[in-house]
């Protein structure tokens, strides 16, 4: 294992987190302040870190954090700050899951939406040289026709930094099967896909979007280890397991490292990368996931590295990018 200086170096790339899920405590304090939203109390821990006990009512804070986001400007920050923290980190490439859902709650349309993002990725690559991209998000506890209209309106108004769609939310609900409609609408338009399968569902919810859904990647998607079958066909297929194994500790789906399936669906022929879904809400980022995989599972930094490149062949970014960044990659020399 080595030291915690050299992991730091290691290039990294995340494929899979939430964007409302990346504003930390202080960031949507300020983000309220600046729009007059009162944030109610119980949001907040003692010691300032966000307060939720199960899965519903995570998703449930998720939603009340996410309220202080009403203007472009909020977006850019959140873009913007994510990328910057993750730079630090040694990051390369960041694909973050947008939710035109959740602005248009607080009352936005989706080319504000869209604009404000867009500017914290071009603000990012300019200041610190990360790549980010945007992959527009339908939530699967809306329902289908609702998945329907984020479709209707991504494809509508198309740019360079919108690469995929995907879906999030309760896995509980529906079925990957209703929201055919909506992928379909997506993939026809040029748009690569992936979904949450597989997290707090187990592997027949992955079985369910493979079945359906026009997918090349999973979010998650670790629960297919429950059906061998199921792991050699996505292993054969080579779809992308976008794994966050933090985030599963926090919500409960695994215990610990020992209990983390990412070892055995790797050893599976399985494509698999790590990410920090919703950081601070899970006391993570995407730098930690790197060092902790190397600590928990005992991945050396050349595993890591190839990880990495899981990651970065997996992505939905443009060709030419994709070169450039696996070149960075490539020239990175591990220490020994």
């Amino acid at each position: 294992m080595s030291n915690l200086s050299s992991l730091k170096s290691i290039p990294k790339a995340e494929i899979h987190c939430h964007l409302e899920g990346a504003a930390p405590p202080d960031l949507v304090r300020r983000m309220a302040e600046r729009n007059n939203v009162e944030l109610p109390e119980a949001l907040f821990t003692d010691d300032g870190t966000f307060r939720w006990t199960d899965f519903p009512d995570f998703l449930n804070t998720y939603d009340m954090a996410s309220s202080s986001m009403r203007k472009a400007v909020d977006y850019r920050d959140v873009t913007y700050e994510y990328l910057r923290d993750c730079a630090a980190e040694g990051a390369i490439y960041v694909e973050v899951f947008s939710s035109p859902d959740h602005a248009a709650t607080m009352g936005m349309s989706y080319g504000d939406h869209l604009t404000g993002m867009v500017d914290g990725i071009d603000d990012a690559f300019r200041d610190f040289g990360i790549v980010g991209r945007i992959i527009v998000t339908c939530v699967r506890h809306l329902g289908p026709e609702r998945a329907v209209d984020v479709a209707r309106a991504t494809v509508a108004e198309l740019h360079p930094h919108v690469v995929g769609f995907g879906m999030g939310g309760n896995e509980m609900d529906f079925t990957q099967a209703d929201f055919r409609p909506a992928f379909d609408m997506a993939a026809a338009a040029g748009l690569p896909c992936t979904t949450h399968a597989g997290e707090v569902d187990g592997a027949q919810s992955v079985r369910d979007a493979m079945d359906h859904l026009p997918i090349t990647r999973l979010g998650h998607g670790v629960r297919a280890i429950e059906n061998p079958d199921l792991v050699a066909e996505i292993a054969e297929k080579g779809i992308v397991l976008e794994c966050c194994p933090i985030s599963n500790f926090a919500t409960g789906v695994y215990k610990d490292y020992s209990d983390h399936p990412l070892p055995k669906l790797m050893a599976a022929g399985c494509k698999v990368t790590l990410n920090s879904d919703d950081p601070p809400y899970f006391a993570t980022t995407i730098g930690h996931e790197y060092e902790q995989a190397a600590a928990g599972f005992g991945f050396t930094p050349a595993q890591l590295l190839d990880i990495t490149r899981n990651a970065i062949n997996g992505a939905f970014v443009d060709a030419a990018t994709k070169v450039d960044l696996l070149q960075k990659v490539d020239a990175y020399q591990i220490e020994t």
